[in-house]
């Protein structure tokens, strides 16, 4: 009776670790600790590297470290999470998810506006976690003639497959700069000349705002919308008339709204 009990307690334990049918695959997901090392090594853009909760020693730290200095995200959590997590099996304590895209810098994006010759337009997103959110504003962005998108880098969904696939391909065509500091990357855009406008639901409609010249729009995240920091260092706030009896719309929906009223005043000059 108690090796019936055994052999079922161990088939229940091979269910759970065996490859779900109906959960995708993600090619962007990363296993083991050589694998990651070589990622590392290799200079790619990854979002973040998950770890076994004590299990900081030997390659695993040297991981640690090198995500650290490059400023990647490193999340502990238990070794359970992390074989739910394996598509492989054989994590050895720890997953990386590299980006689906490579990452460019603040100045690519001004620098694409130069060649263009065009004044620069660049959104800002603030804490934006739904990834088909960011995919939706970046096929978006593509269609409006966005020089690039800035996010940051915690706290915020970044490059991922599922971004990719949600952009339908305007992943490939328009730039994402992550930052450690949106205020600060404010700053500089300030310095380049460029204005901030960030949208809020207290600000002046944006029908009766000037959205024209070089501009770098700011969009909150699902929920909380623009941090107090961010708003603050923003030049103006614009807001999208709402006549029905829901207050806020889907980021991306707002984005879209706001990104094509800057090309209306554009080519209305």
């Amino acid at each position: 009776m108690e090796q019936k009990k055994e052999w079922k307690r161990r088939k229940s334990d091979e269910e759970k670790l065996r490859p779900r049918a109906d959960r995708p695959i993600n090619e962007n997901q990363v296993e083991g600790r050589n694998a990651i090392l070589e990622v590392l090594k290799s200079g790619r853009d990854v979002e973040k590297i998950v770890v076994a909760k004590g299990n900081v020693e030997g390659t695993i730290r040297r991981i640690v470290a090198m995500a650290k200095e490059r400023g990647i995200v490193v999340q502990q959590t238990e070794r359970s999470r992390l074989d739910e997590m394996s598509q492989t099996k054989n994590h050895q304590g720890i997953i990386g998810f590299v980006s689906a895209h490579q990452y460019v810098e603040v100045e690519d994006i001004l620098e694409k506006a130069r060649q263009k010759g065009e004044d620069p337009f660049v959104l800002l997103l603030d804490g934006l976690t739904d990834p088909h959110n960011l995919g939706a504003i970046l096929r978006t962005a593509d269609a409006a003639g966005v020089h690039g998108v800035i996010i940051p880098k915690r706290n915020a969904v970044g490059l991922t497959a599922t971004v990719a696939k949600t952009s339908a391909g305007a992943i490939e065509y328009v730039p994402v700069a992550k930052v450690v500091n949106l205020v600060s990357t404010m700053e500089e855009l300030k310095q380049a000349g460029l204005w901030i406008a960030c949208a809020d639901m207290d600000g002046k409609e944006h029908f009766d705002s000037d959205l024209k010249g070089p501009l770098a729009l700011v969009i909150g995240s699902e929920g909380e919308g623009v941090g107090r920091l961010v708003k603050e260092n923003c030049d103006f706030t614009v807001s999208i008339p709402m006549k029905g009896e829901i207050s806020s719309l889907n980021a991306s929906v707002a984005a879209a709204l706001l990104m094509y009223e800057v090309v209306r005043q554009r080519r209305k000059g």
